[in-house]
């Protein structure tokens, strides 16, 4: 049987697991968990390729534990059903030590098939271990996230992904056959996006494709036979990040025609919808903002829409929030404006909030002035009363200053004409 790298080196004990000491190290939370067999039912998050799968494996092998996994991509309520009564039948045999169900993206389960792990994980047939790259706060239904902790685990960094090459040449049956000079590994991780079981996979590909030895891996050599090898856009590779840069830029940019063509790049190779419907709510504000109010109440829509359609309909709905959103004014206005309200922040601290515009609600506040001398702006001509709102060590700061586009300049004429001169509109 031909198993890859990454299955051959997969850790079966804790002292073998790379990485995570912040849950593994001997004073980590989940460390303690496993060695005292007290274990929660829990979500591992964090980037593919990290070891998640791996953990959910050690955690029932270190806990003695019967073992059951569901891939969310392939089942449906009917398969959870069936493993909740496996797993309810096999706990049986072992007192106080309820099976492990892992849940491999539990993400992409749909709201009806997590309800139907709520039971099961409430009375203690089974502790649940979900595994997901995406935000749980999004992604998991919050009665079920409420009865699991989530743990984030980080991406690998040079140093991890250095050791685990080295113990692939050292350990592996197959590699550590072959003379193997390991001269340089840049290329090797940046072509892996830090994703672990990539990185064995290129570099079994890269050193059993050759008749002589030594083998010697540079930096040059590994982009060499990359790029002769160059795969379609991988969607947890540096390729999914370079696609939605050039996606949102295009947009950016006004410019329809790239921004569908780096969609279409990004359908086509399998991208998560929710996560591009994710990325056009945040540039509907963060780049159209008010030159364009209605661009964010589409791009919410489509968020919503395609949550509900899901593949391949959803297309559409993210063709049409894309070329829209590319077709609007720009303005980024709204974005600088709580960039520099957050640096005054950081720099002035905690500053007293004028006593005319705090709440007063009783008898000893209203005698220290607390609302004293509060004009309420619907008492006033055109709803509006000139009247000091910030702290006294930065008034006539101006944080928002309009953009220039047709939405905007209406804004600051409105603006101007009430406050004169003092915001310098």
């Amino acid at each position: 049987m031909n198993i890859p790298l990454a299955e051959r080196l997969r850790p079966k004990v804790l002292n073998d697991y790379l990485s995570q000491q912040h849950l593994v190290g001997k004073d980590g939370m989940l460390y303690q968990q496993i060695k005292s067999g007290v274990i929660p039912s829990l979500i591992l998050w964090g980037p593919p390729g990290i070891g998640k799968t791996t953990l959910a494996n050690i955690i029932a092998n270190e806990s003695k534990r019967p073992f059951f996994k569901l891939s969310a991509i392939n089942s449906g309520v009917k398969d959870i059903r069936e493993v909740i009564d496996k797993a309810k039948k096999s706990g049986g045999l072992f007192t106080a030590k309820n099976p492990i169900l892992f849940i491999d993206e539990i993400h992409r389960f749909s709201k009806s098939q997590q309800d139907s792990l709520l039971e099961a994980v409430e009375k203690g047939w089974v502790t649940l271990i979900g595994a997901t790259t995406e935000n749980p706060s999004f992604e998991v239904i919050s009665a079920l996230l409420s009865r699991c902790q989530v743990y984030t685990l980080n991406a690998f960094g040079k140093a991890d992904l250095e050791a685990l090459l080295q113990r692939a040449i050292e350990e592996d049956t197959v590699i550590s056959k072959l003379n193997i000079e390991l001269k340089q590994t840049e290329a090797l991780i940046k072509f892996s996006g830090g994703d672990a079981r990539k990185l064995l996979n290129i570099f079994e590909l890269l050193v059993t494709s050759f008749d002589k030895e030594p083998i010697v891996i540079t930096n040059d050599l590994v982009t060499r036979q990359v790029q002769n090898k160059a795969a379609r856009y991988d969607k947890t590779g540096e390729q999914h990040y370079d696609i939605i840069s050039a996606f949102i830029k295009s947009i950016r940019g006004s410019d329809p025609n790239a921004a569908v063509y780096y969609l279409a790049r990004m359908i086509e190779g399998g991208e998560d919808v929710k996560f591009i419907a994710r990325r056009l709510l945040i540039l509907a504000s963060e780049d159209v903002g008010n030159a364009n109010p209605t661009a964010l109440v589409i791009a919410n829509n489509t968020f919503q829409a395609v949550s509900v359609i899901g593949h391949p309909e959803s297309r559409i709905i993210l063709s049409q929030c894309a070329t829209y959103l590319a077709s609007s004014p720009k303005s980024n206005a709204a974005y600088e404006a709580i960039n520099k309200a957050q640096q005054l922040v950081r720099e002035t601290g905690d500053l007293a909030v004028p006593l005319s515009i705090r709440n007063a609600p009783t008898k000893l506040m209203k005698e220290l002035g607390y609302g004293e001398a509060y004009k309420y702006a619907h008492s006033y001509d055109n709803n509006f009363a000139e009247h000091e709102f910030l702290p006294e060590a930065i008034k006539n700061t101006t944080l928002y200053n309009p953009g220039n586009n047709a939405r905007e300049n209406a804004q600051r004429q409105f603006l101007k004409a009430r406050w004169k001169e003092k915001y310098g509109y």
